[in-house]
């Protein structure tokens, strides 16, 4: 628990930091692109969130370091040292626009080879015909690793889209990970879970609702690594923990990412590596929230309405972490809560594609009074 304070105490100092010195002097570190496709924030925003995640987790590696006997705190250090390439290539792509995608996932996938090299990191068990066999191999083990730490840590950055939506997803995500840790008694992966849970909210409580700061890809990359590489070794240190629980406890932004693919690729015969507005929380903020909101331009309203969405999927990613935490050692309830998570998905996504949103989203959207009455628009 220590490990936790630390780090969000720590997170919550360097983040408010942060926002403070570039509202001053920052504003070559301000996003100011806010017409892309997924662009949704309404003034210029630090895009530099990650810095404090990352601090905050070193000090809580320092914290454990000295406050017990075990080398609890030199294997956070190990780890966090592993993550570094994938954090400075985001980090440097927040500050210049000149990483491309390939290279800030070349960074992530050397962190991943770094992971498996230090702490023995490597996919070894899948429960999945025919991927049994590629991890009994070194070769195949390390390969299968490396695409996996890769693949989430992308998919992180790809639903990073609004306040608050990434970053608690994560929240959720290192719960079940810190919960099953416990389970089996694994208090390494545990420890390290709580201290990202604790680094993580730090940075929430100035990104949500308000929007001050963002993740942008040094944080998103990094915490994609970080839930990826402790899913990892809570499967390699605990061989009663099935191989399909991390992997339904990150499945909304994976098979998000999943979808996306195949939705441009075979759907719009576009590159995949092409942005667009469409992924499901695009939807759910231009659809859903518009009919709840408005379309007003103002700053309030916007940011509002940005913050409205996030919720929804947080609810998503329940959907299918609950599960994975009631049934963490039962690889066949597992892999059917994996099929009715993909079923959900798409029927939800296609209802709301064709402007056919469920009523209990309009629902718990309610309408705000008229914008007039708010000061927000004057009659003419």
């Amino acid at each position: 628990m220590i490990g936790l304070l630390s780090a969000f105490a720590v997170a919550t100092c360097i983040t408010l930091l942060v926002v403070h010195f570039v509202r001053q002097r920052g504003y070559l570190l301000l996003d100011h692109d806010t017409s892309g496709p997924q662009k949704f924030h309404a003034r210029p925003v630090p895009r530099v969130g990650g810095l404090g995640i990352y601090i905050g987790l070193l000090a809580a590696a320092g914290t454990m370091a000295f406050s017990s006997p075990d080398p609890l705190g030199r294997w956070a250090f190990a780890l966090l040292a592993c993550g570094l390439p994938a954090f400075a290539a985001g980090l440097i792509e927040d500050v210049t626009k000149r990483v491309s995608p390939g290279k800030r996932l070349a960074a992530t996938a050397f962190s991943a080879l770094l992971a498996v090299w230090v702490l023995g990191a490597a996919i070894t068990r899948t429960d999945i015909p025919g991927l049994e066999w590629v991890v009994g191999f070194a070769l195949g083990s390390t390969l299968l690793t490396v695409f996996a730490v890769a693949g989430i840590a992308n998919s992180v950055n790809i639903i990073d889209g609004f306040n608050g939506l990434a970053s608690m997803c994560v929240v959720i995500m290192l719960t079940a990970l810190a919960y099953v840790a416990f389970q089996v008694e694994d208090h390494f992966v545990a420890t390290l879970a709580l201290a990202g849970i604790g680094a993580v909210l730090g940075f929430f409580i100035w990104n949500f609702p308000a929007g001050l700061i963002f993740l942008g890809d040094g944080g998103a990359y990094f915490l994609g690594f970080y839930v990826a590489e402790l899913s990892i070794l809570l499967l390699a240190r605990n061989g009663t923990v099935s191989p399909i629980f991390p992997l339904l406890v990150c499945i909304y932004p994976v098979f998000e990412t999943l979808f996306s693919i195949y939705r441009r690729r075979f759907i719009r015969a576009v590159p995949p590596s092409m942005p667009d507005g469409i992924h499901l929380h695009s939807l759910i903020y231009r659809r859903v929230m518009r009919w709840a909101v408005g379309d007003a331009r103002s700053v309030k309203a916007l940011t509002r309405r940005n913050s409205m969405t996030s919720p929804y999927l947080w609810l998503l990613c329940m959907f299918s972490v609950v599960p994975a935490v009631l049934f963490w050692d039962n690889t066949p309830v597992l892999m059917l809560f994996l099929l009715l998570f993909v079923v959900t998905y798409v029927g939800l996504y296609w209802r709301i594609v064709r402007f056919k949103s469920p009523r209990w989203m309009r629902a718990l959207a309610t309408r705000p009074r008229p914008l007039e009455d708010e000061g927000i628009i004057r009659r003419s």
